[in-house]
């Protein structure tokens, strides 16, 4: 049960990563290395981590299709981290 929850967090974690990455690298026009540096600048790193959480959406719902309640609980702790970072982002 714990261990499902844990692989659920995990997951979540590094579909955010994967989805950051992707954003600034094919959705931004100037390049992964450009995009970064422009986040950094211009402090957008609570709007890049956000958008790269869309994805979880996806495995959230992958998880409850296949009856796996317990990594589906997972990804929402990990999505409501992710949210509390965005906000610590926002306020700071």
């Amino acid at each position: 049960m714990k261990k499902n929850i844990l692989i659920g967090f995990i997951l979540s974690i590094l579909t955010t990563i994967a989805g950051s990455y992707l954003y600034l690298e094919f959705i931004m026009q100037n390049g992964f290395e450009a995009s970064w540096q422009w986040m950094l600048d211009t402090h957008n790193q609570g709007t890049i981590l956000s958008l790269g959480a869309i994805p979880n959406l996806l495995l959230f719902f992958v998880f409850l299709k296949r009856k796996e309640d317990y990594k589906a609980r997972g990804v929402l702790i990990g999505v409501v981290l992710i949210a509390l970072t965005v906000v610590g982002y926002k306020i700071f």
